[in-house]
């Protein structure tokens, strides 16, 4: 076996690199100790799942299939030629029923902690995005159910900062909360088959259903951290849950690198008030083709008015419940306008143009995006996120995924960015051995990180 084994083989740099005896610690807790029968290593369980990641093999049935007949295979997992694998329905029935989020949670992180104290992890800039997981539902088995709008993160200290601008503008603070008075609610295209996942079309994409798996990356490519939710999420609405996680695990975090769909005033507000910046690209604005330019219209702090192209004034009218300060013009000025036809059809001659109170975290962030800081960072996007979903789709077999149900893609997921990131770390630590000799014995840390101790 160990003559068989090419002594630069991908499974030899993994085995060298970290010690496995760790998963010990993390499923200890899972198996009882004086009572049943003896299981499985889960040791051997945890890396049968790493080499169908590592490889990108599509099912667990074929896993077990190829190590049977891959002396590599078997040199890693400890068994020998004439040993028996471990049949496919164990280690499907444990990742199912024994292994929780939490323990897939803590093997991503110790791999991430073993990267980040070789030295490699350089979360200073980080790249977000999402990318959309082919679900294994079938698109023509479909309903419609309505179900009620999402409540947004941000909606108190919104409505707080509305009502306090309508005071002063001499407004009546609102009651309740953003949006309609009346709860809302949408009617969306749900899966028969799989309910949690989502539909997603985009452009030239053909319609599905889909997760999508929102991600954060540092400029090596190191996968920091993953959000899972249905296809149908918009990227800005996930971007509380993965921003507040990976600032949580590295606090260092200076610049935040996203694409045009997170450029929101709540986003660009939340990143500059924690003292990061946000490099975000041009947003084409969502204006009527023909029209003026939206830059035609310029809004006069000192005045508070916004300046049309004719030169009119439109004084502020209100501030409505989404957060948008309205400013509306005369009719009586725009119904001899000359130009009125390429700024308003509105029947009473009056155009009506909105500004976020939180505009103005839009615009440093249009100062950022020009600034060389801004435009070094987002020109790596193709290098880092973009790279990272590409050979996760095209290596790693992440288009589709043969689990259903949230919880279960999340969980896979996550084990596929840990098997990418640790082979990217098996293989700088390869490189960066002076010897590059194999030990097939463990790597043995003398001192117990305490970090894996914590609840």
């Amino acid at each position: 076996m160990e003559g068989l084994v090419p002594q630069d083989h991908l499974l030899r740099k993994i085995d060298s690199a970290i010690d496995f005896t760790h998963i010990y610690d993390f499923v200890e807790e899972l198996y009882c100790t004086d009572n049943g029968r003896p299981s499985v290593d889960p040791v051997v369980l945890f890396k049968m799942v790493l080499i169908q990641h590592l490889y990108g093999i599509p099912s667990l049935r074929r896993t077990v299939e190829d190590i049977r007949m891959n002396v590599a295979y078997r040199w890693f997992l400890g068994y020998l030629l004439n040993e028996p694998i471990p049949h496919f329905a164990t280690v499907s029935y444990n990742f199912r029923h024994r292994f929780t989020e939490d323990t897939i949670e803590k093997v991503f992180t110790w791999i991430l902690f073993e990267a980040q104290r070789s030295g490699y992890l350089s979360p200073e800039v980080v790249f977000i995005d999402g990318t959309h997981i082919k679900a294994n539902a079938n698109i023509n088995k479909k309903m419609k159910r309505a179900i009620p709008a999402a409540a947004r993160t941000y909606e108190e200290l919104l409505m707080k900062e509305i009502n306090e601008d309508r005071v002063a503008h001499g407004k009546k603070p609102f009651d309740g909360g953003t949006g309609d008075a009346d709860p809302k609610h949408k009617e969306i295209t749900v899966s028969v088959t799989d309910p949690e996942s989502g539909m997603f079309h985009k452009g030239e994409h053909k319609r599905c259903f889909a997760y999508e798996a929102h991600t954060v990356c540092d400029r090596h490519n190191f996968i920091l951290d993953t959000v899972v939710t249905a296809g149908n999420i918009h990227d800005s609405v996930a971007f509380d849950a993965l921003y507040e996680r990976v600032t949580r695990r590295f606090p260092e975090i200076k610049t935040v690198t996203m694409d045009a769909g997170y450029k929101t005033p709540w986003i660009c507000k939340r990143v500059i008030d924690d003292a990061r910046v946000p490099s975000l690209p041009y947003k084409r604005p969502m204006t009527k083709k023909g029209f003026h330019e939206w830059y035609k219209y310029v809004y006069d702090e000192h005045l508070d008015i916004v300046i049309c192209p004719e030169y009119k004034s439109l004084p502020y009218s209100t501030t409505n419940r989404n957060g948008y300060r309205e400013y509306k013009s005369l009719p009586y000025l725009c119904e001899a306008c000359p130009t009125r036809h390429l700024c308003t059809e509105s029947r009473n001659c009056q155009k009506t143009v909105t500004r976020h109170i939180w505009e103005h975290y839009i615009e440093q962030a249009e100062d950022i995006r020009h600034s060389p800081e801004g435009k070094e960072s987002y020109k790596l996007r193709s290098r880092t996120i973009e790279r990272v979903f590409a050979d996760a789709k095209e290596k790693y077999g992440m288009r589709y995924t043969p689990y259903r149900e949230l919880k279960r893609v999340s969980m896979w997921v996550r084990l596929k960015f840990a098997a990418m990131n640790l082979k990217k770390l098996a293989m700088w630590r390869w490189k960066n051995s002076p010897s590059k000799s194999v030990n097939n014995n463990y790597i043995l840390i003398q001192k117990k990180n305490p970090y894996f101790v914590m609840a």
